[in-house]
C-alpha cells in the first residue's frame, strides 16, 4: 500500500498488495463540500458510540479495581498491616498489567487480519466478566486462598481484554473518523477513559460517603464491580451492532498468518514502534495520577479517602474536559508540536513541586495538585492515539500499537502503584516524582523525531478512506 512520502519507515518490500488510489477530485472542488460533510462519514453513529462507550466500560471496570483496593484488601489479601495488604492487592493489579503484551502480541494480529470489531466484542466480554467475578468474590475468612485466586483469574481475563482493547479502539475510531477530525476522533478514546476514572472514583467517593465502615467492607465495596459487568453486557450488544472499520475491506484481510505479519512489522516499521513506545510511556505518570495519588494523599497527610477521592474527581473533571479540547485543535495545528512536548515538558518540571507539595497540603491545595497534574497529562492523552495509529499502515495499525504500547504499559503503567507503594514504605515518599521525571525526560527526546502527521501534510494519510470524497476534498484544502 502507498503511504506518504514522509511516513516513517515505509519503505522495504511490502507482503501486502497495493490499493490504487483513484482518480482525483477536481481541484476546483468548493470549500463548500468539506463544511457540508456529515460529522461521521459512512453515516452512522452507532460506529463512534460502540467505540467510545464501549472503551468508557473497559476502563472503568480496569480502574475501580484501583480505587478500591485500600477497602477491599484486608479482606481478600489478609496480612499483619494494612500497608501489606494493600501492597499484595497492588501486586494483584500489576499482574493484570503484565498479560498485556502477551494478549497484544497474540490478539492484536486478529484484529489486523480479521478485522477490529470482533476483536472488540470479545475484550468488553472478558472484561465485564473479571470485574464480575471480582464482585461475587467471597472474602478471604470464608474460602480461604481461593479468594485472591479468584482475583488473580479476574485480573488476567481483564489482562487479557486491556492487552487488546486500547490499540483496536484507536485505529477503529481514527478509521471511522473523517480527514480533518481524526485527532478528535482518536482523543475520544482517552476522553472515555477520563470519563471512565472519573465514574470509577465518583462511584468511590459515593459509596464511602454514604455507607457505614461496616457495610462498606461487608458488601458496599462490591457495588461498583457489580455495575461494571452489567454496563459491560450493554457495551457487547452495542459494538455487536457497530460496523467494520472501513479500511480492513482495503488491507486488513490479506490471507497472511499473525507471524508473517508481526515480522513485517518488525523488519519495515521499527523506527515507529520505538515512536510508539515513547508516546505510551508517560502512562507511568497517568496511573500514577489516577489511581493511586488519593492513596497516597490518604496514607501521607491524614486526609480521608473519601475527601481524596472528592478532590481526585474535580482533576479529572478537567482532564476530560481538556482532552476532546485539544484534540480538535490539533487538527487544525498539527500534532507533534506543541502537544506531545509541550504536556511532556510539563510533566518533567511541574511534578515534582506538586507532589512535594502535597505532603503537608489541606484539601484546596490537594484540589490544587491534581488538577495541575491533569492538565499536563491531558495535553499528552489528546494527541498521542491518532499520532501512534497515524505512524502505521492499516494492516499492521492494531499490531504496531498494540506491540510497543502494551510492552511500555506492563512495564511502567501497571507496575506505577505499586512501586510507588513501595518507596512509600520505605519512607522516600518523593521519589515518587522522581521516578516519573525520568521516564517521561526519556519518552521527551524521542518525541523530536516524530513527523508532524496533522493537517498540514502534502499528502492524504493512510487512515483516509478512498471511498470517502468529502474527506480527501477536506485533506487536500488543509494541506
Amino acid at each position: 500500500m502507498k503511504t506518504s512520502k514522509d511516513a516513517p519507515d515505509s519503505s522495504g518490500p511490502s507482503e501486502f498488495p497495493e490499493v490504487p488510489e483513484p482518480p482525483r477530485r477536481s481541484v476546483n472542488t468548493p470549500p463548500a463540500s468539506v463544511s457540508n460533510a456529515p460529522p461521521i462519514p459512512r453515516g452512522k453513529a452507532i460506529n463512534i458510540v460502540a467505540g467510545t462507550l464501549g472503551h468508557f466500560v473497559e476502563w472503568f471496570d480496569w480502574n475501580i479495581y484501583g480505587v478500591m483496593a485500600v477497602i477491599f484488601a484486608s479482606q481478600i489479601f489478609p496480612s499483619d498491616s494494612p500497608a501489606a495488604s494493600v501492597t499484595l492487592a497492588f501486586a494483584t493489579y500489576a499482574i493484570g498489567f503484565l498479560i498485556r503484551p502477551l494478549s497484544g502480541l497474540i490478539i492484536s494480529p486478529l484484529a489486523d487480519r480479521f478485522g477490529r470489531r470482533g476483536v472488540l466484542a470479545l475484550t468488553i466480554s472478558l472484561m465485564a466478566g473479571g470485574s464480575l467475578l471480582i464482585g461475587f468474590t467471597p472474602p478471604y475468612a470464608a474460602i480461604g486462598w481461593l479468594a485472591p485466586a479468584m482475583f488473580l483469574t479476574a485480573r488476567v481475563a481483564q489482562g487479557i481484554s486491556a492487552g487488546s482493547e486500547q490499540q483496536g479502539a484507536i485505529a477503529f475510531m481514527v478509521e471511522h473518523a473523517p480527514a480533518n477530525r481524526r485527532a478528535l476522533f482518536g482523543s475520544l478514546t482517552n476522553f472515555a477513559s477520563g470519563v471512565s476514572i472519573l465514574a470509577a472514583t465518583g462511584t468511590a467517593a459515593l459509596i464511602t460517603t454514604t455507607l457505614s465502615k461496616g457495610d462498606l467492607n461487608a458488601w458496599g465495596w462490591r457495588i461498583p464491580f457489580v455495575i461494571g459487568g452489567v454496563l459491560g453486557l450493554i457495551g457487547l450488544v452495542v459494538r455487536a451492532r457497530a460496523d467494520e472499520s472501513p479500511e480492513v475491506d482495503k488491507s486488513a484481510k490479506v490471507k497472511t498468518n499473525s507471524r508473517s505479519r508481526l515480522g513485517s512489522l518488525l523488519r519495515n516499521h521499527p523506527k515507529a514502534l520505538l515512536q510508539s513506545a515513547a508516546l505510551s510511556a508517560p502512562a507511568v505518570a497517568y496511573y500514577t495520577w489516577s489511581t493511586f495519588l488519593p492513596t497516597y494523599a490518604a496514607l501521607t497527610t491524614g486526609q480521608s479517602l473519601a475527601s481524596a477521592l472528592t478532590a481526585n474527581l474535580i482533576g479529572i473533571g478537567v482532564f476530560v474536559v481538556l482532552v476532546p479540547l485539544v484534540g480538535a485543535v490539533s487538527d487544525r495545528i498539527g500534532r507533534r508540536k506543541p502537544f506531545p512536548i509541550i504536556g511532556a515538558i510539563g510533566m518533567v518540571v511541574l511534578f515534582y513541586p506538586l507532589m512535594l507539595l502535597l505532603t503537608n497540603a489541606g484539601f484546596g491545595a490537594y484540589v490544587l495538585v491534581s488538577v495541575s497534574g491533569y492538565v499536563v497529562l491531558a495535553i499528552w492523552q489528546a494527541v498521542y492515539p491518532t499520532i501512534q495509529a497515524e505512524l502505521f499502515p492499516a494492516a499492521v495499525r492494531v499490531s504496531g500499537i498494540g506491540l510497543s504500547h502494551q510492552l511500555v504499559i506492563a512495564l511502567f503503567g501497571g507496575t506505577a502503584p505499586l512501586i510507588a507503594s513501595a518507596f512509600l514504605g520505605a519512607g522516600q515518599p518523593m521519589l515518587v516524582a522522581v521516578y516519573m521525571i525520568v521516564i517521561v525526560g526519556l519518552s521527551l527526546i524521542a518525541y523530536f523525531t516524530l513527523p508532524e502527521t496533522g493537517p498540514r501534510r502534502n499528502k492524504p494519510s493512510e487512515t483516509v478512506s478512498f471511498k470517502d470524497a468529502n474527506a480527501k476534498v477536506a485533506e487536500r484544502i488543509t494541506s
